[in-house]
């Protein structure tokens, strides 16, 4: 049971404009990064699974720091992690152009790209709403968020196509660069006051927190399902532009087909928070993890066409990150917000190990047989897994001082 609450908080509007803002630039920039892979790989004579494996260490660096840094958010406040993100962000851009090896690469878009994202998406945006907006109002606000990180990938990946087509591929990552250091000024507009953390009756530590958490089934299970998302979205992210390519279809395609998905983001992502306030969110993700697998199946069995991209397209952009909301705003009911950054950082590296082995095993397997097939086969498996896995999660509050079902 909660104290009532006497403490000072950041207006709704604040909260979702600086964090939306934020979210656009971040997540914005990472969409595009597969346009990269074959202007790169044929300028430095590197193989697609040289470029497939940095983005793959990219994403499992997000995963790995996203724990640590929902816990210097929870502690500490988001607005130092927001501007160490903001500037190794930018560092990373420019070290990812200025590569000439496979290892440098790695360590710059891999690593220090991966560790700016883990402290400037969704965990530590995710850890200032839950603690600023009404608990009626949360599930609609992270809709906002996330559909805000869509726009961004409508936004920026036809930016980004521009810039590379304009001022070559290392230029467009220095202008990149220069837009990330964006994300400094706005951390300004998230810095909660000192009294901004909720009292609680019972204070709980990080490590009861941690015991709680992964020692309750429906945390287990929601954090089986994500591990399915980051391999299904990223692969596509990653490696639809080479598919496309490789079968005749031109560049522009490819570019259209990924703001596509930017664009009916914001839709599937606002849609999904706002049904979150009305509809279990268990069964949210489990329509959305078997739309998917229909969606992607229908897209491997159809003739390849421009029309047949764009439907394909449009319709997993309406799926893509609308299991953001859902999955946050019910790790917020059951567990409540006093460490919700950290727990979401622990679920999302779930996600990012996904996506590791999304990323990798598209180019590896390419390499090896020529064909993404089996990796779009995998795809539709798991996201019928998922499907399953999300129907038996609760979303009860957890009872403090009770043993968890």
């Amino acid at each position: 049971m909660n104290l009532p609450e006497t403490r000072k908080t950041l207006s709704l509007f604040q909260v979702l404009l600086c964090g939306a803002m934020i979210v656009t630039l971040s997540m914005g920039i990472r969409h595009g990064f597969g346009l990269w892979l074959q202007p790169i790989t044929m300028d430095r004579g590197w193989t697609r699974e040289t470029f497939a494996f940095a983005l793959a260490i990219q994403n499992i660096v997000w995963g790995l720091a996203g724990p640590a840094a929902g816990m210097f958010a929870d502690r500490f406040g988001p607005f130092r992690v927001l501007i160490i993100g903001g500037l190794l962000y930018a560092m990373g851009l420019v070290l990812m152009a200025l590569s000439t090896s496979g290892l440098a690469f790695t360590g710059s878009a891999g690593l220090l790209i991966g560790i700016a994202q883990s402290g400037t998406t969704y965990a530590v945006i995710y850890g200032v709403i839950g603690r600023n907006v009404a608990p009626e109002k949360r599930s609609w606000a992270m809709g906002v968020a996330a559909a805000a990180g869509s726009f961004g990938q409508f936004l920026m990946v036809p930016v980004e196509n521009w810039l590379i087509s304009g001022t070559g591929w290392q230029n467009a990552l220095f202008i990149l660069a220069c837009c990330s250091l964006l994300i400094v000024p706005l951390a300004f507009g998230l810095k909660e006051p000192l009294n901004a953390k909720l009292v609680h009756a019972q204070h709980q530590s990080i490590s009861q927190a941690l015991r709680e958490a992964f020692g309750y089934r429906s945390f287990q299970l929601l954090t089986a399902g994500y591990f399915v998302c980051g391999f299904q979205v990223v692969f596509i992210g990653v490696h639809m532009p080479s598919y496309l390519k490789d079968h005749g279809l031109s560049p522009q395609v490819a570019t259209y087909a990924l703001a596509l998905i930017g664009l009916f983001n914001v839709f599937g992502t606002y849609l999904a928070g706002s049904l979150g306030q009305r509809l279990p969110k268990h069964y949210i993700l489990s329509a959305i993890y078997l739309l998917r697998s229909v969606t992607i199946a229908s897209f491997v069995i159809a003739p390849l066409t421009p029309l047949s991209v764009y439907i394909f397209s449009a319709v997993m952009g309406v799926l893509w990150l609308s299991t953001v909301p859902p999955t946050n705003a019910a790790l917020a009911q059951i567990f409540g917000v006093q460490h919700m950054s950290m727990l979401s950082g622990f679920v999302f590296l779930s996600h990012q190990i996904g996506s590791f082995l999304g990323v990798w095993l598209g180019g590896r397997l390419y390499d090896i047989s020529g064909s993404y097939d089996v990796v779009w086969y995998l795809c539709i498996g798991l996201g019928v897994l998922a499907a399953l896995v999300n129907l038996p999660v609760r979303e009860t509050p957890i009872l403090r001082g009770a043993v968890p079902a």
